[in-house]
């Protein structure tokens, strides 16, 4: 069963897996919030742990950074492993002037600059987005929870250091912020038949050039966390 990035034997994760790209980040969801969470897999130290969050069995497990990576481990997961739904919880740059840092934003469609899609062989533009029910469970349980969470475009962009300096171009589209693996997971779960949702807390903006450090994005981002865990949960039940 294991395959070349996951050691984890059938049945070991839940069909909801909620995803960050830091793997210090997954260790703190699951010590956090999940009951008795057991390490299923910790491959190049990725560390993909499943326990329980309000009765419901729920996985989480890194990612990496950048599509490329999120490709492999939820193409793994969506059609080695059983997983249904994965849930991104990752940071992301403003390019909102509406966004100030730890804001919690739900990617509902994710432009992109890379050409991840070309290995479809399209006669066109995919057009990555988001699973509507997870989307819709999110925003009932950020409501629920009393978070503004704004809903709209992201960028997921090849390039954390861009030669261009263009990222702020997207802002003009109204893009809201700018990360590193959301188109690249949404059209995952689309060519596997799966569901898919990223919610990215806002680590840095372009706009101000304030910024997180590495371990306030590891341990602060609860808001975000709290409302996938819900989601999790809203899913489970229906």
């Amino acid at each position: 069963m294991a395959t070349p990035h996951n050691s984890a034997n059938p049945g070991d994760f839940a069909k909801t897996v909620l995803m960050p790209g830091d793997p210090l980040r997954a260790k703190f969801i699951a010590e956090t919030f999940l009951t008795d969470p057991v390490l299923v897999n910790n491959v190049r130290g990725v560390q993909g742990y499943t326990g329980a969050y309000k009765g419901v069995r729920v996985s989480v497990m890194a990612s990496g950074m950048g599509m490329p990576s999120i490709g492999i481990y939820a193409y793994e997961l969506f059609t080695q492993y059983g997983v249904e739904n994965i849930i991104r919880v990752g940071s992301a740059g403003a390019v909102s002037e509406k966004l100030k840092l730890r804001d919690v934003v739900a990617a509902q469609g994710a432009c992109t600059n890379s050409g991840f899609a070309r290995q479809y062989g399209l006669p066109g533009t995919f057009a990555p987005i988001a699973d509507f029910k997870l989307l819709e469970a999110a925003v009932a349980a950020a409501r629920e929870l009393g978070v503004e969470m704004p809903v709209g475009n992201v960028l997921s962009s090849d390039t954390f250091y861009d030669a261009s300096n263009s990222t702020m171009e997207w802002a003009k589209m109204g893009v809201l912020a700018v990360e590193m693996e959301t188109a690249g997971l949404y059209m995952t779960a689309a060519y596997t038949g799966r569901r898919a949702l990223a919610l990215c807390s806002v680590s840095d903006s372009i706009v101000t050039g304030e910024e997180l450090s590495a371990g306030e994005r590891q341990t602060t981002f609860t808001a975000m966390m709290k409302i996938a865990l819900e989601t999790a949960a809203r899913i489970e039940r229906v």
